[in-house]
């Protein structure tokens, strides 16, 4: 359900453009170059959830974006810090649960 929610929820919007995307990323001044990337991020990480190999690795993934997207929420758009927030403990949650597949993937 993560997965899906990120990749199509969350990534594709920013990727076509939807107005609040596009409004937030010009709001945080960084171009929208980041709104692609942090979409396809999205998108490829929600995707990576919906495979077992790679879930915990995109998990993990996703917990470093989460941080990212919380200290941007607190300090530069003001609104909606807590969604990042609990993306992020959902996705410790998965990432610690497959942390023995996350390091077999490594030694690989």
């Amino acid at each position: 359900m993560l997965g899906l929610f990120l990749a199509v929820g969350s990534g594709l919007p920013k990727l076509f453009g939807e107005a609040t995307a596009v409004q937030i990323f010009d709001q945080i001044g960084a171009g929208q170059w980041l709104r692609y990337l942090v979409g396809i991020c999205e998108v490829a990480g929600g995707i990576g959830l919906l495979v077992p190999v790679v879930a915990g690795l995109a998990a993990a993934c996703f917990v470093a974006l989460m941080i990212g997207a919380t200290v941007v929420q607190l300090t530069v758009v003001h609104a909606y810090w807590y969604t990042p927030v609990i993306i992020g403990v959902l996705m410790a949650v998965v990432a610690w649960a497959r942390r023995a597949e996350i390091v077999a993937l490594l030694r690989r």
